[in-house]
């Protein structure tokens, strides 16, 4: 009996070595591979396969894998991407996350831990496609379809440019959104842009989403747990208050 696919993926490395160890192992796991050895060669085989998640070097012969993802991206191909770094540099995740990636490992890496993030990917992306409007983080709710956010129940007005940016911030629960990152996706700035404006945003949106109160079952009035969260020096994200450490 066949085994079904679970996914469609290009792996691009132009180390022959670590490719081929990629693609056995991913074949091994039920997902369907194609391979490419540069960055231009990606960019042909991810036009002509339409995969669901690409896994790309930084480091290529010719173009490297953060102007591959602008391209494919400007090509309007929105499939997930899971860049290998060389690196554990923290300057070159926060690029790679702001081009359009969506998650990074870095080399030397285990097999394993390459196929569980690959699946992660792939489902956080597939929840998102399906048909429910409804965005929850813990008591937090967008309905996409009539733009309503509500907070343990309670309406929240935002502005236009708050929900978009509340919007992103829970596409991408329990990961950490540089200011950069925030101005590419919300103003559409490029890296000039004024990452000033993204602390006042957030700000704002602290106010409304994370200030809002409610009365216990014994009638006392308290605030919700606050759910976004900055990590000095990196970015910012929202997560649910029982994922934090130590919960």
């Amino acid at each position: 009996m066949s085994k079904s696919i679970e996914a469609s993926i290009v792996v691009v490395d132009d180390e022959p070595s670590i490719r081929d160890l990629l693609v056995a192992s991913l074949h091994f796991s039920g997902f369907e591979v194609a391979t490419a050895a540069s960055g231009s060669e990606a960019i042909e085989v991810i036009e002509k396969t339409d995969p669901d998640l690409i896994v790309l070097d930084v480091m290529l012969p010719d173009i490297d894998g953060f102007t591959v993802t602008r391209r494919i991206r400007q090509e309007g191909i929105d499939a997930p991407v899971l860049f290998l770094t060389a690196r554990d540099d923290t300057q070159d995740k926060v690029m790679g996350l702001t081009v359009g990636g969506d998650d990074y490992v870095t080399k030397p890496f285990s097999l394993e831990e390459v196929v569980a993030r690959i699946r992660a990917i792939l489902r956080r992306t597939r929840e998102q496609a399906e048909d429910d409007p409804i965005i929850r983080v813990a008591d937090l709710e967008i309905n996409e379809d009539s733009h309503d956010v509500t907070r343990h129940g309670q309406v929240v007005e935002l502005s236009p440019t708050e929900y978009k940016l509340l919007r992103y911030l829970m596409d991408n629960e329990g990961r950490v959104l540089s200011k950069a990152q925030i101005l590419d996706h919300v103003w559409q700035y490029d890296w000039g842009g004024d990452a000033a404006i993204v602390e006042s945003y957030i700000s704002y949106l602290r106010k409304k989403v994370d200030g809002v109160m409610y009365t216990d079952e014994d009638g006392t009035e308290r605030k919700v747990d606050p759910l976004i969260q900055t990590k000095r020096g990196i970015g910012y994200m929202i997560r649910s208050p029982k994922s934090a450490p130590g919960a």
